[in-house]
C-alpha cells in the first residue's frame, strides 16, 4: 500500500511540486466521472515523482487547483508517465487547458514490447513487478468528497508503479529498437485525444452505416454531427440526445410527415422530447455540396471482401514476425480506408507505413479478383 498525501489547496500543491526540484518524470493518472455528462468530469488527480514515497492525491474540484496543475502539465522536461492515457488525457485537457505532455502510455509502451494489446494497470503490476492490486474501486463515485480510505488507497497505487513499470519497459523498448514508436504513437494519443475538436465525418465510425445508401449516409453524416454539437452544448452523453439505432432508422427512410416523425420518436423510449422541431429541420435540410461529397462507409462487394482478407493476412504474417498484435499494425478499419485511398501514404504513415508500404503496396496496386 502506497503513502499518500491529500492537496485541496493550490498553494500546498505549488509548494510540494517546488520542494521535488528538478524532476525528469512525473507519474500520472486522473480519476473522472462520465456516465451522466458529455465532457468528462475531473475529480482527482494523482501524482508521484520518482524520488519520493509519498502519492499526492490532487483535489481538481477546488478554484484554482487545475491553473496550479497546468505549468506541470505543460513543462516539456518532464516526462509524464501514464497508464491507458486516452481518456485521462481528454479529462486533463477540458478541466486544465492543456494536454499532459511529453507522454509515455505504459500500455502503449507494454504492446510494442510484446507483451499483448490492451493490457490492463493491474495486469501489467503483476507482471512485470509481481505485486498484486486490489481492482475493489474502480467503479468509485469519485465526486464524492470525502473520499474514503480504500478509494485513497487504491488511486494511490494507481501512480505508485508507474515509474517501475517504466523502467522496465524502456529497457525493453531500447533492446527492441522500438523506443520512436512508443514516442510516435505516445504523441499520437496526445494530438488525437488533446484536440477537443468534434469529428468531422462521425458516420464512418457507425458499423451499419456501410448497409446505407450514399443520401443516407449524407443524412446519418448530418444528424450525428447535430447530436454531438447539442451533447457539448448541454453538457450531456450523445447517446441521450440521440442514440444511434434511431438516427440510423431516421436516415435510412425519414418520416415524410410530421405525424409520422412524432410517431416514430414517441415508439423510442430513448428519443429527445424537446428538441424535436430541430432534429426534424436538421433531417429534411436539403443536402450541401459539401455533404454530397462525403467519404462513404465501407460496403464491400466479394471481392472486395477477398482483398481485405489478403491485406489482413498480409498484416497478421509481419505482426506475427514482429511479435505484435495485428490490430496494432493495422486495423480492420485502416484497412478498408486502404481499399479507397487514392495513396497508401495518406492512411500509413509514421513506423507503420515504413513496414507495411512494401508489403501491402504491391497487393493494393493488383488488380482486384474477378
Amino acid at each position: 500500500m502506497s503513502t499518500h498525501t491529500w492537496i485541496d489547496d493550490p498553494a500546498t500543491l505549488d509548494a510540494q511540486i517546488a520542494g521535488w526540484g528538478p524532476i525528469g518524470s512525473i507519474a500520472l493518472d486522473t480519476e473522472f466521472v462520465r456516465e451522466r455528462t458529455f465532457w468528462p468530469q475531473l475529480a482527482l488527480v494523482q501524482l508521484a515523482a520518482a524520488d519520493t514515497r509519498a502519492v499526492l492525491l490532487v483535489d481538481p474540484t477546488v478554484d484554482g487547483m487545475c491553473a496550479a496543475l497546468r505549468p506541470l502539465l505543460a513543462d516539456p522536461s518532464i516526462l509524464k508517465l501514464m497508464h491507458s492515457a486516452s481518456e485521462d488525457v481528454q479529462a486533463l485537457k477540458h478541466a486544465c487547458g492543456i494536454a499532459p505532455e511529453p507522454l509515455f502510455d505504459t500500455q502503449i509502451a507494454a504492446n510494442l514490447s510484446g507483451a499483448g494489446a490492451g493490457i490492463g494497470y493491474q495486469r501489467l503490476v503483476d507482471n512485470l513487478l509481481g505485486i498484486a492490486l486490489p481492482k475493489d474501486q474502480t467503479r468509485s463515485d469519485w465526486l464524492r468528497r470525502p473520499l474514503s480510505c480504500e478509494q485513497l488507497d487504491y488511486a494511490a497505487d494507481d501512480v505508485a508503479h508507474l515509474h517501475a513499470i517504466h523502467a522496465i519497459l524502456r529497457q525493453r523498448l531500447h533492446a527492441a529498437g522500438r523506443e520512436a514508436w512508443a514516442r510516435e504513437d505516445c504523441a499520437r494519443l496526445v494530438a488525437t485525444m488533446g484536440n477537443e475538436a468534434p469529428d468531422a465525418l462521425p458516420h464512418l465510425g457507425m458499423r451499419n452505416a456501410q448497409f446505407l445508401d450514399p443520401p443516407a449516409q449524407a443524412r446519418l453524416c448530418r444528424l450525428l454531427r447535430w447530436r454531438d454539437g447539442q451533447a457539448r452544448v448541454t453538457d450531456r452523453p450523445k447517446g441521450w440526445i440521440l442514440d444511434n439505432e434511431l438516427a440510423m432508422t431516421l436516415a435510412r427512410k425519414p418520416p415524410e410527415t410530421l405525424h409520422a416523425f412524432h410517431a416514430l420518436l414517441d415508439a423510442s423510449p430513448k428519443a429527445p422530447r424537446k428538441s424535436r422541431g430541430e432534429l426534424w429541420g436538421v433531417l429534411h435540410a436539403p443536402p450541401s455540396d459539401a455533404e454530397r461529397d462525403i467519404p462513404l462507409a465501407f460496403a464491400p462487394d466479394a471481392a472486395a471482401k477477398q482483398r481485405l482478407r489478403t491485406l489482413q493476412d498480409a498484416v497478421a504474417a509481419q505482426a506475427g514476425l514482429l511479435g505484435l498484435d495485428p490490430g496494432t499494425l493495422a486495423s480492420r478499419r485502416v484497412l478498408e480506408a486502404l481499399l479507397g485511398a487514392q495513396s497508401i501514404d495518406a492512411v500509413l504513415t509514421g513506423w507503420r507505413g515504413d513496414i507495411l508500404r512494401p508489403i501491402l503496396g504491391p497487393l493494393l496496386a493488383a488488380r482486384a479478383p474477378a
